[in-house]
């Protein structure tokens, strides 16, 4: 598994300094440092769970490849430990590669993980709190990686071209990750190309009018040909997140992951709304807040519904829904 993280690491002086990796270097994430630093790092995890920095170009050529072999950047949500994360890209790897492994004409997809530090204090609100500094904090690193990234392009030509497109799955505060990131990128370079082929927006933890024009969300849209939202009225984590999202005496912060898009007409003609109220809290009990891949205690171990809608999208690359780019999934 690729791994991208901004973890502090473990005996190392070079949190706020940016140093020059060491390649095949092991690289163990600091057991207490949740504070997201300037330095970036690009790594390898083997079956046996062990990191090994590689570098940003050996990481890049490692993904290049044919159209037909696909990218999926997994950006976690709040309050997730690495072991965690580790383990539900695993998982994610796990059933695309089931998804597509019978047809032979059908799209690869290989998952990397973008890790940022999440905070693991007694209290679920303080780590709420924290993790959204973190957040906030983590859009700086992996703007630089996508500089990074856009530099090591603009270099390959001809057979040594990358021509993988590149789709992202962020969940809840994961996409206060991504806006972040793509925000401090527009900021200091002034523009951003599309360069994503769907960015699939679980259980968004970021306000439900942020990718309306004028709104520093909307840079999403800008660089996506597809936008999804995937969003459940009866998710309980969202509607924690409202209340403390909501200063004293002011109107109600209703979550994009909550309602879907504010208003479908003042949205980019690019985004979709997917209604996941039939099947979230059927998949994830008791907050209905991780329903995007495996179903629980349904069908043990089945890929869920919204599972099987981002794959159809990826394979088809083009968004199952209506025709006012809406849809309610139904189990």
């Amino acid at each position: 598994m690729l791994v991208i993280t901004n973890y502090a690491r473990k005996g190392g002086p070079d949190k706020w300094a940016p140093t020059p990796s060491r390649p095949e270097r092991v690289f163990e994430l600091h057991p207490r440092d949740r504070d997201p630093g300037s330095s970036v790092y690009f790594l390898r995890r083997d079956d046996d769970g062990v990191l090994y920095e590689i570098g940003s170009q050996a990481f890049f050529r490692r993904t290049q490849g044919a159209i037909e072999q696909e990218i999926l950047l997994y950006l976690h949500g709040f309050s997730t430990t690495a072991d965690s994360a580790f383990a539900r890209a695993a998982e994610l790897q796990k059933l695309l590669d089931a998804r597509f492994a019978n047809d032979p004409n059908a799209k690869s997809v290989e998952v990397i993980l973008l890790l940022w530090p999440c905070d693991e204090d007694f209290g679920i609100m303080k780590d709420y709190w924290d993790d959204q500094d973190a957040a906030d904090k983590s859009g700086f690193g992996f703007a630089r990686v996508l500089g990074k990234f856009l530099e090591w392009r603009a270099n390959r030509g001809g057979d040594n071209a990358c021509y993988r497109p590149i789709n992202i799955l962020a969940h809840s505060m994961g996409n206060r990750v991504l806006r972040f990131t793509l925000d401090r990128w527009t900021t200091y370079e002034g523009g951003m190309p599309a360069i994503f082929k769907n960015i699939f927006m679980f259980a968004a933890d970021i306000d439900n009018q942020s990718l309306e024009p004028g709104w520093s969300g909307h840079r999403i849209t800008q660089t996506a040909r597809n936008v999804i939202v995937y969003f459940a009225n009866d998710d309980l984590a969202m509607s924690a997140s409202k209340i403390a999202n909501t200063p004293s005496n002011k109107t109600i912060s209703r979550r994009l992951g909550h309602t879907g898009p504010e208003d479908m007409a003042v949205v980019p003609s690019n985004v979709y709304a997917i209604d996941c109220d039939d099947f979230n809290n059927l998949y994830d009990r008791p907050k209905g807040h991780s329903y995007f891949f495996r179903t629980n205690g349904v069908t043990e171990g089945a890929p869920g519904v919204a599972f099987e809608h981002m794959a159809a999208t990826i394979e088809r690359g083009r968004v199952p829904a209506g025709p006012d780019r809406t849809l309610i999934l139904t189990v």
